[in-house]
């Protein structure tokens, strides 16, 4: 069957757009783990062999070779997301699934519209539960938002010994929330912010 990489060029090739989760479906099952796909394309990617771009729902696909447009599926231009304020719940997701696996954490990450815990990393004995929110198009979503998400991660308590965190698009307005939650709250409840930046950097507040 040859060597991943040589799998990844010949199903893009066929099938252009294709998220690191489909291919990772495609050549070893829907339930495989991806980050051996995802940090195949980044590496490729950094040859120029591999061009990955936002496509039309948001998600990240894969594309061969050099050019410096591709048409989604739709017929969509496919343009790097330069506003904060839009990017997609499952591109911050990414963000912080590089970022965890850099620190050497295996992830297991729910894409799109899968339920369960958003983020479960594990290194060694450590486990790290992340929910994530994106940035909500109004000043009352946000509320409900960031609400919504100490909500479903107070419910997700239920293991002494792992990690807990928020993770939220570094918008003014979240920041603002989360230094107006009691101390006593997060003290009590050992939660913590991931706040991700645009450029992937991430703020890590307690």
């Amino acid at each position: 069957m040859g060597s991943l990489t040589d799998q990844i060029l010949q199903l893009i090739s066929k099938s252009p757009g294709m998220t690191d989760r489909e291919i990772t479906s495609q050549l070893r099952g829907a339930s495989a783990p991806q980050q051996p796909v995802n940090q195949t394309a980044r590496g490729l990617e950094s040859k120029g062999v591999v061009v990955r771009q936002r496509r039309a729902d948001g998600l990240i696909g894969n594309y061969k070779g050099n050019a410096e447009r591709h048409e989604a599926p739709t017929g969509r231009s496919q343009q790097k997301n330069h506003d904060l304020e839009a990017l997609s719940e499952d591109e911050i997701k990414e963000v912080l699934d590089q970022w965890l696996q850099r620190a050497r954490w295996s992830t297991q990450v729910a894409w799109g519209s899968v339920q369960g815990i958003d983020i479960e990393a594990n290194r060694g004995s450590e486990r790290w539960i992340i929910e994530v929110k994106g940035p909500g198009s109004r000043s009352p979503m946000r509320v409900n938002y960031f609400l919504g998400i100490l909500g479903e991660t107070l419910q997700r308590m239920d293991d002494p010994n792992a990690s807990y965190s928020i993770a939220l698009p570094d918008l003014k307005q979240y920041r603002g929330l989360w230094h107006r939650l009691p101390d006593l709250a997060k003290s009590r409840t050992t939660l913590s912010l991931l706040l991700v930046a645009l450029d992937g950097s991430i703020e890590w507040l307690e």
